[in-house]
């Protein structure tokens, strides 16, 4: 690896990226979510989308494999297992969507994720517990949020979605939802590499971007519990539905 991989010119393109890993770092360390949404967010603005949702899935994998590690003891595999098999089925599916789809459909699809997901979160409409028996449809929830691994890098949506209606506590939610979301990443890597997605400028922005990524981190821990989550949830995810609204708009 020479020297001059390491060179970085703070292009506009370049500032945006480490702008938003800072800012992504900094929300998943005091709110525990969301990185993948805010990161994608901004670096669409800048980057490509092979590029986003590479990076987010490194990134990615970094920090929320912290927290998994942390929470051990409460994962129940039992309840985790059929949506890390069902991730497994659709990340493959999510990849040829990637490579199928131009920079505006992505940034397009993308953009409506972005403003589902805070819609549903700023809302969070009452429903009916769902009681279901058998692991058919967490496996169904796992291949829908495969395919979106695959295609964006945003692993966890589907299920976080899908953990609500069932009804579980908040912590019984990230006991599932978060390692879930760190066994779709790991099987994206293999995926990614093979389809060509690790790409030298892709490592190189991963390794320039780190610095970002653990002080943005560092700082969210330092803030939390010093904020108002509640409200600082609400104030990401109005960003997050402004940050949708503009890319759809820049993506016709």
């Amino acid at each position: 690896m020479s020297p001059d991989f390491f060179d970085v010119a703070l292009t506009p393109e370049v500032f945006i990226f480490l702008f938003g890993t800072f800012m992504a770092a900094i929300v998943v360390g005091v709110s525990g979510f969301a990185f993948g949404l805010v990161a994608a967010a901004i670096w669409n603005l800048s980057l490509a989308p092979r590029q986003t949702t590479a990076l987010i899935v490194l990134y990615a994998l970094l920090v929320q494999g912290q927290a998994v590690w942390r929470m051990r003891n409460a994962i129940v595999v039992s309840r985790v297992w059929p949506f890390v098999l069902g991730s497994a089925i659709g990340i493959p599916l999510g990849v040829l969507v990637l490579y199928a789809l131009t920079v505006a459909q992505m940034r397009f699809a993308v953009a409506g994720l972005l403003i589902l997901f805070s819609l549903y979160n700023l809302t969070r409409p009452a429903v009916t517990r769902l009681t279901l028996s058998g692991k058919g449809p967490d496996v169904a929830v796992g291949v829908v949020n495969g395919i979106l691994s695959g295609a964006t890098g945003l692993a966890g949506i589907a299920i976080v979605i899908w953990a609500a209606l069932r009804g579980w506590s908040s912590n019984e939610q990230r006991a599932v939802f978060q390692p879930a979301a760190v066994a779709a990443f790991l099987m994206c890597l293999p995926v990614f590499a093979a389809s060509g997605m690790f790409t030298a400028e892709t490592l190189r922005l991963f390794i320039i971007g780190l610095p970002c990524l653990l002080v943005g981190n560092a700082l969210g821990w330092f803030l939390y519990g010093r904020l108002n989550e509640a409200a600082f949830r609400r104030m990401v995810l109005w960003l997050l539905l402004a940050s949708g609204l503009g890319m759809l708009a820049i993506s016709r």
